[in-house]
């Protein structure tokens, strides 16, 4: 299909919106559908994976395609979780509108407010629609304000619910002047959207002055659409997808006022640091976005991919990246929910899949000519994980199969973060929460077969001394022949905190020869890795190797090893050690509500409040730092206090002297390494 009649937007919002149920009933109204699934029932087209229907909630971003009025309509339906965020952020490359779906009982969410943000950073045409508005309890005008509230008064509704809220009144199309609704007349609404489009567009803000009349709907068009790329408006609508109330003019609103690709904000596609334009009219070479990578039972691996420009057809030669090898294009499909339809080609400005690439990735740019090497997309911002865990596999022998899967579940989901610790041995899989990862490591068991054991990953300590001191150790080893021995001087100071560790030589007139003292720093290398107390490397320490002793037959590398190791050993064991425990920088966003309770377990749990800051209607940013150790559980515990509504994200900040208790159970071996 010509790009000129594709529609491409993805649905976004919080969870319970009524996304789903809303592309399900388009799909259906549109005719691309002969039965109308329900989330209760299990069977609407997005939500087919076994996850989606066990937990009634969307899991995947999941794309589809529509037909009305001759317009083609990719819609790609994501999850409102706020643990799965990054599953749909990871969509927004394909689109060139962004609908948020709001929910009329409930108060806007932040998730909503995140959402809107991100696509107004990824410079994407935005709509709301606000799904339910015949729902018992939906206080309509009261949304309508919120949403001027959040997200700007350039947000204009262009239809209302009729004054018995049981049918959509159009304020754009065709415009019954003057007809009443439950949020005001329609002419009022009708000229505020003029008012608001004609803005853009001088000579026709001068030919509606002159006319004193309203204008048509093509002359509208173009400067509508400009307004859309500017973000100088976001047209608001009115559905209700359970009763089918205002879909058929979604629909309409849908195929004639949001963007085609051409008409939207180019791609964020850059070379060298500047950004590439793009061609969609023409047959130019082929430039195509893995913006979704999943792996099917059946298929192999399966990628997603936006095309931008030129043409990807079957049989095609197409390179990944910067890589010289070219793969063949086997088969192309488009997909629709579990279906997928086998097509012969995809133009630009469309979507379609490619089966059984494993070398395509996510964010992975395509192309048929060289001239395209280096072309990158501009890169997507997911958010930083809340909640870790270390997987180990159940059965002795799998863990080679445990990397390949923990590499899948990873390329399917790019807000997943996959570590191996080599200190502590332990692969670490991190994830925005801990439903995050549950759902991960049940497709581990379910698709791979694979079963895994987890636990919190362990706390990095270390330790340090706070005063100087000086020993003298001699390793001496006799067993007939040629013996060892060694004999080190040696003074520790402590550093300030994060200087790490320092060597120095001082000895003087070849009472250690000079050839050894990379021995003697061997030695003392090997202890600071070991600890003295607990187990855990030492930190911030100088070292210094002031005199010694040695023998012409007996000193050799191995003597001046040992007796280094042992006399630092002695020697931070005198100079009064103790451990050191990780500090964590935290920033929190929560509502506004919950400040009170979110610092006081925060100060109950041995962290420290630094500043609170609002930084929108209903939220607050707390700025805190707290020991990495009375954070396990601490997504659990902001979920609890928030409502679901809390993120944080944490950095390492310092290390400081952990309290008695801790020092006590680390040397006992009782806590983590």
């Amino acid at each position: 299909m010509p790009f000129n009649y594709i529609r491409n937007i993805v649905f976004v919002g919080q969870t319970g919106a009524g996304k789903t149920s809303l592309i399900e009933r388009l799909l259906y109204d549109s005719q691309a559908t002969t039965h109308l699934g329900h989330i209760k029932d299990g069977d609407t087209v997005t939500d087919f994976d076994a996850q989606s229907i066990q937990y009634q909630h969307s899991i995947e971003a999941t794309p589809v395609a529509l037909s009305w009025q001759k317009h083609k309509m990719n819609l790609i339906d994501t999850p409102g979780l706020p643990e799965l965020m990054g599953r749909a952020l990871s969509v927004f490359p394909a689109v060139e509108t962004s609908a948020l779906v709001i929910d009329p009982t409930l108060p806007i969410s932040q998730i909503s407010e995140q959402l809107f943000a991100f696509a107004t950073e990824r410079q994407k045409c935005q709509m709301v629609i606000i799904n339910k508005m015949d729902a018992p309890n939906a206080d309509l005008l009261a949304t309508l304000a919120a949403i001027t509230e959040r997200f700007g008064d350039h947000c204009l509704p262009i239809n209302l619910p009729s004054a018995d809220g049981k049918r959509v009144v159009d304020c754009y199309f065709s415009p019954q002047l003057d007809e009443q609704t439950l949020c005001g007349s329609v002419s009022e609404a009708h000229e505020r959207l003029i008012d608001q489009v004609v803005e853009v567009d001088e000579v026709l803000m001068e030919q509606y002055l002159e006319q004193g009349s309203s204008l048509t709907v093509e002359q509208l068009h173009d400067p509508f659409e400009k307004a859309l790329r500017t973000g100088h408006i976001v047209p608001v609508c009115f559905t209700s997808a359970e009763t089918n109330v205002g879909c058929e003019l979604l629909l309409q609103t849908l195929a004639e006022l949001m963007p085609t690709p051409m008409e939207g904000n180019p791609p964020l596609l850059e070379k060298n640091g500047h950004q590439v334009p793009v061609d969609c009219e023409t047959l130019a070479h082929s430039v195509g976005h893995v913006y979704k990578v999943s792996v099917d039972p059946y298929l192999g691996k399966l990628a997603y991919i936006r095309v931008f420009q030129g043409q990807i057809t079957a049989g095609s030669q197409l390179f990944i990246g910067e890589n010289n090898k070219a793969f063949k294009v086997g088969h192309l499909y488009q997909l629709q929910g579990k279906k997928r339809v086998e097509i012969g080609q995809a133009r630009a400005g469309d979507l379609c899949v490619l089966a059984k690439v494993d070398e395509l990735a996510f964010d992975s740019v395509v192309h048929d000519s060289h001239d395209e090497d280096h072309v990158s997309l501009k890169t997507l911002c997911f958010p930083s994980p809340m909640y870790q865990l270390v997987i180990e596999p159940t059965k002795r022998g799998d863990e080679q199969k445990l990397s390949e899967v923990l590499n899948k579940l990873v390329s399917e989901d790019p807000s997943l973060q996959l570590e191996h610790r080599i200190r502590t041995n332990e692969t670490i899989l991190s994830g925005q929460g801990e439903f995050h990862l549950k759902i991960a490591l049940e497709k581990m068991a379910a698709v791979y077969k694979l079963h895994v054991e987890t636990r919190q990953p362990s706390v990095i300590y270390f330790e340090t001394i706070t005063q100087e001191a000086e020993t003298v150790y001699r390793h001496k080893k006799q067993s007939g022949g040629a013996g060892q021995f060694g004999e080190v001087h040696l003074r520790v100071k402590p550093l300030g905190r994060g200087e790490g560790f320092k060597f120095v030589n001082k000895v003087v007139g070849g009472a250690i020869p000079t050839s050894l003292i990379p021995a003697v720093e061997k030695g003392v290398r090997q202890a600071l890795d070991e600890g003295a107390i607990s187990g855990n490397p030492i930190k911030d320490i100088e070292v210094t190797v002031f005199d010694g002793k040695h023998h012409s037959v007996d000193s050799k590398e191995i003597a001046f090893v040992i007796a280094g190791k042992k006399a630092f050993l002695e020697a931070v064991r005198d100079a009064n050690p103790i451990v050191l425990e990780p500090i964590y920088q935290l920033d929190i966003v929560v509502p506004t509500e919950a400040v009170g309770d979110v610092s006081g377990d925060l100060s109950a749990n041995r962290g420290l409040i630094e500043g609170t800051m609002p930084i929108a209607a209903d939220f607050t940013k707390i700025s805190a730092k707290s020991p990495l150790n009375e954070l396990e559980d601490y997504a659990r515990r902001l979920k609890a206090m928030t409502g679901g509504e809390g993120r944080f994200q944490m950095a390492l900040s310092h290390y400081e002297p952990a309290p008695g208790n801790v020092q006590k159970r680390v040397c006992k071996g009782e806590s983590e390494v």
